[in-house]
């Protein structure tokens, strides 16, 4: 039997634009994206702390070092530059693997910095 479990999750990083003009997806700095053990395409879930918005896309890389979040396309109406959000992926794994299973939990500093 195979479950869901959290993978990946992007403890309370802050928005840093919403491109409404874009086709959509979330643009992650790659220092980020590497430390949770994310990767470009990956979809993730997105929860807004500020407003309680939870919704999905999927994962774009941002520029290493920049410590971009930006919500693009229509999830750009989901959030304000500012809001603390919380990026979350799972992965489907093995019931007897996922009970050894750890996942990756990075908790940001100031400026979404590792």
């Amino acid at each position: 039997m195979m479950i869901e479990v959290l993978k990946s999750k992007l403890h309370c990083v802050k928005v840093t634009e919403a491109n409404l003009n874009y086709m959509g997806s979330i643009t992650i700095d790659e220092d980020l994206m590497d430390a949770a053990n994310l990767i470009s395409g990956e979809k993730v879930q997105i929860v807004d702390n500020n407003n309680g918005e939870r919704f999905e896309t999927y994962i774009i890389k941002g520029e290493r070092g920049s410590g971009a979040i930006c919500l693009n396309g229509a999830a750009a109406r989901k959030v304000q530059v500012g809001d603390t959000i919380i990026i979350i992926s799972y992965a489907l794994i093995d019931f007897e693997e996922a009970k050894r299973f750890k996942p990756t939990v990075v908790f940001p500093k100031e400026g979404n910095r590792i």
